[in-house]
């Protein structure tokens, strides 16, 4: 079966010892010993995309006015475009960005899959039915009514998903979890494309959604999502210990006392939970889910107690340095953070595939 390896040869098929085993493990501790390291340079850069979400845009705000602002009050139309339009944007990007980010790297890990991301339970086309179906019986208006009906669609989904693949010998197995979502997103996709067509209201309302935007939002958004993002961080992170072991094979997890069914379906939940809260709030992001788990696994190559913490820190850089950008390059009209994260992510996920290695 192929395994990615990454270049140190580590894990690889057919690798020799000697100096060329040495230097890898050399550089493995060179690694390790870096991982505080990376942990901070994010969260430095984390706070770096912060202040540039509050301070770009249509009506540029100076840095000074940015905090003058946040900690003062006041009411010019400095401060009350970025305590009342440019905040709650921003906390949302955090929020989105952080929850698709350790999502990703969850299922990743679940199904042992490194094409994996928070689609692959077939979420974001349960979320966007949620939508479709809330907007063709006019159950909802405008993203506070929409919002539920992704979380629901997207929960529904990922329960329906894991049943399926439960069925059987094996249990949820990563294969037969993988190929039960894809079956699930592709009816789906095909039973929201006959509602969409055959109402150009309905079309014209979704497709707004679809694109994946952090314009818009407002201070309850966070707050609704709050207790599901919560959740879903607690169920992952506890599974971190889980998730290595799983990364070994479901007999290796088993031998080392680790109930590989529970720890499996504990991180599905926790990344469930984390996706439906990000796609209710931002929409679909496309990306952020399957590359940033690739870039934490390369910087710091450690266990996913290390992993899971970078992929949420980049995942919110990444999204809130796509939103920025996107007021930007068209300004003063802005680009949706979904069409600009998959500009970045697309070349970014392409480097990284070519700097890894597949043996046999």
């Amino acid at each position: 079966m192929a395994a990615w390896v990454d270049e140190t040869g580590r894990g690889g098929a057919g690798q020799g010892g000697g100096a060329g085993e040495s230097w890898g493990t050399r550089k493995g501790v060179a690694l390790a010993s870096a991982r505080p390291a990376w942990l901070v340079l994010a969260l430095a850069l984390t706070l770096l995309t912060v202040l540039l979400s509050l301070s770009v845009g249509t009506r540029p705000v100076p840095l000074a006015g940015v905090l003058d602002s946040l900690l003062h009050g006041g009411s010019s139309p400095d401060a009350l475009v970025v305590r009342s339009l440019r905040v709650p944007r921003t906390v949302v990007g955090l929020a989105a960005g952080a929850a698709l980010g350790l999502a990703g790297a969850a299922l990743q890990a679940v199904t042992r899959n490194p094409l994996a991301d928070p689609g692959i339970l077939g979420l974001s086309q349960g979320a966007a039915a949620g939508v479709v179906l809330a907007i063709a019986f006019g159950l909802g208006h405008g993203f506070a009514g929409y919002a539920w009906y992704a979380f629901a669609g997207a929960v529904v989904a990922a329960c329906v998903v894991y049943t399926i693949a439960s069925r059987g010998r094996g249990g949820a197995s990563p294969v037969k979890l993988a190929l039960a979502g894809t079956a699930f997103a592709a009816m789906t996709a095909g039973a929201n494309t006959v509602v969409l067509t055959s109402s150009s209201a309905t079309l014209d309302q979704f497709r707004f959604w679809q694109v994946g935007a952090l314009s818009g939002r407002d201070a309850g958004t966070v707050g609704r999502m709050l207790p599901f993002l919560v959740v879903g961080t607690l169920l992952v992170l506890v599974c971190a210990r889980g998730l290595d072991a799983l990364a070994l094979g479901d007999d290796t997890a088993r031998a080392l006392g680790h109930r590989v069914q529970l720890v499996r379906a504990t991180a599905a939940l926790g990344a469930t939970l984390l996706t439906a809260a990000a796609v209710a709030a931002a929409g679909p992001i496309a990306f952020i889910g399957l590359a940033v788990p690739h870039l934490a696994r390369r910087l710091v190559a450690g266990g996913h107690r290390w992993v899971l913490p970078l992929s949420a820190l980049l995942g919110a850089a990444l999204l809130l340095a796509a939103d920025v950008a996107g007021r930007v390059v068209r300004a003063p009209a802005e680009v949706p953070a979904g069409v600009m994260t998959a500009l970045v992510g697309v070349p970014v996920l392409v480097v990284l595939v070519r700097r890894k290695k597949v043996t046999e």
